[in-house]
């Protein structure tokens, strides 16, 4: 019989935190090779950057913390699952960005309500 464990994670460590305006949050998650995804909690859309998987990162990651070098979000009071960015840069056609909805995750609810306490 194969056991099978949870060890859900205990403790988020964020390095820095930037609430921006929408379009440059959606600006930020466009690349050569496409549209990076966000997600969606709590009313607010966020993006975050973790930290390089070195030794510590990964012994801290095995204890049940995580690293976000950088989280940048704005308000977004209703899911919308696709958004559009219009601009001249991309020529006459609308970016689209998937939007994950991750109100399911208690991971995300925590981390938003206290995202929430620092606006």
């Amino acid at each position: 019989m194969v056991k099978i464990s949870f060890a859900p994670i205990k403790e988020i460590v964020v390095h820095e935190h930037i609430m921006v305006m929408l379009d440059d949050l959606l600006r930020s998650r466009i690349t050569p090779a496409g549209a990076v995804p966000l997600y969606w909690c709590n009313g607010v859309l966020f993006t975050f950057s973790s930290l390089p998987w070195t030794r510590d990162v990964i012994k801290d990651y095995l204890e049940g913390k995580i690293h976000w070098m950088e989280v940048q979000y704005t308000r977004m009071d209703k899911y919308k699952p696709i958004m559009e960015l219009k601009d001249e840069n991309f020529g006459p056609r609308a970016q689209s960005i998937r939007v994950i909805d991750t109100s399911a995750s208690n991971l995300h609810l925590e981390f938003t309500k206290w995202l929430k306490s620092q606006m």
